[in-house]
């Protein structure tokens, strides 16, 4: 069961928003009473430091909140925090999710380089280790490609077996040619290099809090139907 609009209000009354621009996305992308499990991976690179100071980092941690509000039940949503390796596995929560993504930061230590296959190991790790049967959106966050694209590449091919979905989003410049992997990345071939187009990317420009809810529930859901209709269809997904 998705979480009730009263318990939103009880527990983290700031999302409340959020909570209702995501529902109209959800019903707009047919995924209204779907239940799947919500991930978000945050970059934590040296080149981050302005995203986490300005609050934009925080400020996609509250919307996959009000977003997961709707498709899970447990009011919170597994953060990895990553960079030259996996920084930290974390959860955030509705009842504790003002400045939630600052209070971990400032117990993390130095702000690496960007490896994205250590954190989708993770994230792999944690969905098989978790016994779900849920397929999994994962919202991964970065500003930049990876300093391994070989790596990034194979897992996102391995993990087309497994019932996730890779959402990635682009902190940034638009024009930076950091984000020509990433695009590459979204368009692998499907069926000679993956049994699934299971990625996704958009880039949510240089402030992603300028970005209006609406718009960026859109994006982050927009192409997850497709792949969920083709995970049932070859068994990926079993529900």
């Amino acid at each position: 069961m998705a979480i009730s609009l009263q318990k939103v209000q009880e527990t983290a009354p700031a999302l409340v928003s959020l909570y209702r621009s995501a529902g109209l996305s959800l019903r707009k992308h047919g995924l209204h009473g779907e239940r799947v499990a919500v991930y978000l991976v945050i970059d934590y690179s040296g080149s981050m430091r302005p995203y986490y100071d300005d609050g934009s980092v925080q400020a996609l941690a509250d919307r996959v909140l009000g977003l997961s509000a709707h498709l899970d039940d447990d009011g919170s949503v597994p953060l990895v925090f990553f960079s030259t390796d996996v920084d930290a596995v974390e959860e955030i929560a509705l009842s504790n999710h003002e400045g939630s993504v600052g209070r971990i930061a400032a117990g993390l230590g130095h702000m690496g380089r960007t490896s994205y296959h250590l954190a989708m190991d993770a994230v792999i790790d944690h969905y098989l280790d978790s016994g779900s049967t849920a397929p999994a959106l994962v919202v991964f966050q970065t500003d930049g490609g990876p300093v391994n694209r070989l790596a990034a590449e194979r897992y996102v091919c391995k993990a087309a077996r497994l019932p996730l979905f890779w959402q990635f989003v682009g902190f940034g410049d638009p024009a930076s040619r950091q984000f020509e992997f990433l695009r590459r990345l979204d368009e692998l071939a499907v069926p000679a290099r993956r049994t699934l187009d299971n990625t996704g990317f958009f880039h949510a420009g240089e402030d992603v809090r300028t970005v209006s809810d609406g718009d960026l529930y859109d994006r982050l859901v927009g192409e997850f139907p497709a792949w969920l209709s083709a995970a049932r269809a070859n068994g990926t997904v079993s529900r």
